[in-house]
């Protein structure tokens, strides 16, 4: 996969991309990244991105000339024409997608992160200041966003994005079925998860994960997992796939205490 970001700031990506899951994305070849700063497709003496608002306002809103003369370089002319004239078809996995973070966008999920990791190459437009003029989404494939907030710049926000995609690619994670039993994976949240040592201030890790018999285990995990899901985040359960066991179970249980374990 091919991941690239348009933004005012490139060098905010140093840590996140060259550490952990993303540098080792990189160094296996399942990853090539790119962080092109947005100024230098500006023609003045001062590098300007941004300008006051029509209509008047507070904040600055980044300059459309500059986004599109950008990408144009980045992915070509002719991909510039045919996205502005509607002739690209959305449906191709294989071309470019544009990916724009944005207040009104697609609020970002598990699934969504599935979607983008199934394109070839994606290209983050980073805004900043009060936002990004209006024209330059006649490039979006996609307009996401991380929840109802606002942070300082797209760059954070991309960053997220980025990573949550990038660690479903094949090979990315040590173990390889890892990303299939995380939270949200099957519509649930995860189990709870323990380690060395078995006995801590007291604590113990659950007997059944130290009886070496596999099916109890499963069967637990699943439990604590509708159990965790009911009791913090029930709306998942309205759209997760449930079977007629895990409806029992639910139907059995009593949330008005309780601890993961």
């Amino acid at each position: 996969m091919l991941v690239e970001t348009l933004s005012t700031f490139p060098s905010m990506y140093d840590s996140v991309m060259g550490s952990s899951m993303m540098r080792i994305a990189q160094e296996k070849g399942i990853l090539t990244f790119k962080a092109h700063d947005l100024r230098d497709w500006t023609h003045d003496r001062h590098r300007t991105t941004d300008d006051e608002p029509y209509g008047g306002g507070a904040g600055l809103v980044m300059k459309c000339d500059p986004i599109f003369e950008a990408v144009e370089a980045i992915l070509g002319k002719e991909f510039v024409e045919a996205k502005l004239a509607s002739a690209v078809e959305e449906s191709q996995q294989h071309r470019p997608q544009i990916v724009f973070l944005a207040p009104q966008g697609r609020p970002f999920d598990d699934a969504y992160a599935d979607k983008l990791a199934a394109a070839d190459h994606l290209l983050f437009i980073c805004g900043h200041y009060e936002g990004i003029d209006e024209r330059v989404y006649t490039l979006a494939d996609h307009v996401i966003s991380l929840g109802d907030y606002v942070l300082t710049s797209g760059e954070l926000a991309s960053m997220v994005v980025i990573d949550a995609a990038v660690r479903k690619l094949p090979g990315v994670l040590g173990a390889p079925d890892g990303a299939e039993d995380e939270s949200f994976a099957d519509g649930l949240l995860e189990y709870p998860q323990y380690t060395r040592p078995a006995v801590f201030e007291g604590m113990e890790v659950p007997p059944i994960l130290l009886s070496g018999n596999h099916a109890a285990i499963a069967k637990w995990r699943r439990e604590r997992s509708l159990e965790r899901t009911a009791r913090l985040r029930p709306d998942l359960l309205d759209t997760a796939p449930l079977t007629a066991g895990d409806r029992e179970f639910l139907n059995s249980l009593s949330l008005d205490t309780g601890d993961d374990a």
